[in-house]
């Protein structure tokens, strides 16, 4: 999959202004994420799941940190998340659909928080993104 320049640009400026608050929207999309599709909480049954809690901060931030490592290796994004797609197929298994809900989810946090960047190249652009991101977590799973 590639991306056009223009693209890229959307990526990054969207994720460089995302960066400085990356825990606090990552936990935003995992809540929307659990509110909208709550058999996703099957997961994290350790975890405190509630708006704001420090569990949703903390992997918010992990979340949302592997997508700007993703959106920084654009051309290397299979290497890049390898060690991560390995993670979720075969230690964690979690169930492939949970990912395209969760993109959905982070793209809905990344419209509402950044109106103005997210154009509709900006969204053509993440859309894209997240489903190569997705794709590239269940790689493992075949």
């Amino acid at each position: 999959m590639t991306f056009t320049e223009a693209q890229k640009d959307c990526l990054r400026i969207i994720c460089s202004k995302a960066s400085a608050s990356s825990d606090v929207l990552g936990a935003e999309a995992l809540f929307r994420f659990f509110k909208t599709y709550p058999a996703g909480k099957t997961y994290f049954p350790h975890m405190d799941l509630s708006a704001g809690s420090t569990d949703l901060l903390s992997h918010g931030g992990k979340v949302m940190h592997a997508i700007g490592s993703a959106i920084e290796n654009l051309d290397h994004i299979e290497e890049e998340l390898s060690s991560l797609s390995d993670l979720h197929a075969e230690s964690l298994k979690i169930d492939p659909g949970n990912f395209g809900v969760l993109s959905h989810s982070i793209l809905v946090v990344l419209a509402n928080h950044f109106p103005a960047d997210f154009t509709p190249v900006a969204h053509v652009a993440w859309d894209k993104l997240l489903c190569l991101v997705s794709a590239v977590l269940v790689s493992k799973y075949r």
